[in-house]
């Protein structure tokens, strides 16, 4: 029987701040894998580490100890230069807040982050106006990042995301500042959208609505991640 590698293998993940005389464990030995396709939720309160556990697995910050290992590669002894590479090209990212350049029009938004991988202006024109047809923006590519709604710059966040095409989309609550409506709506076009693109998923979110959603979800508590 063949053996099925993980996309993502978190290994006894650390991290520490040190606080004058005390030590704060936000992550203290998360281990978990999550492979190809998956939908996975990560939940917890406010406070018990997601985002800094996101950020470890997204390559933004050093954890103190453990294993990051992406389609089979170890990342946590690469150099900063290695590390920026294997984010760009194996990783998305989508915030809470959409973080778009608001001098450039959505389209733009898209196109930009595929030119600076290394595609052409042809081509990395190409698939934004597809990823943004594909979200219902296709009446949006002008418009700047002011003139769209909440929802829709969150979209062209995700088609940016996934321009690239990543092997691992990771979201941190990403529709946390939309309307309960909207929020679902865009929810539902990030996975269908993910789906399509073959892209695996870790979500972080406080919604609950949105774990029926998922192929499995993970609670982060002790600085630990553990099925929910």
């Amino acid at each position: 029987m063949t053996k099925i590698n993980p996309i993502l293998a978190v290994r006894d993940l650390k991290k520490y701040y040190s606080t004058g005389s005390k030590v704060l464990k936000v992550l203290d030995g998360a281990e978990f894998d999550i492979y190809s396709g998956e939908v996975v939720g990560l939940v917890g309160p406010s406070g018990s580490g997601k985002s800094t556990l996101l950020h470890s697995i997204g390559l933004l910050e050093k954890p103190t100890s453990g294993q990051i290992i992406i389609d089979g590669l170890n990342c946590s002894k690469l150099g900063d230069k290695r590390r920026t590479l294997v984010r760009k090209e194996s990783i998305g990212i989508v915030y809470q807040f959409h973080h778009l350049l608001k001098e450039f029009s959505a389209l733009d938004n898209v196109i930009i982050p595929q030119m600076v991988a290394g595609k052409s202006i042809e081509e990395s024109r190409e698939e934004a106006m597809r990823l943004l047809k594909t979200l219902g923006l296709e009446g949006r590519y002008y418009h700047m990042p002011g003139e769209l709604s909440g929802g829709e710059q969150q979209r062209v966040a995700i088609a940016r995301a996934i321009s690239n095409k990543p092997k691992i989309l990771l979201t941190d609550e990403p529709t946390g500042n939309l309307d309960p409506e909207t929020s679902l709506k865009v929810f539902e076009q990030l996975l269908a959208l993910s789906i399509d693109e073959k892209v695996t998923v870790l979500v972080a979110t406080h919604n609950m609505n949105f774990i029926n959603y998922m192929n499995r979800v993970l609670t982060v508590h002790k600085g630990k991640a553990v099925p929910f």
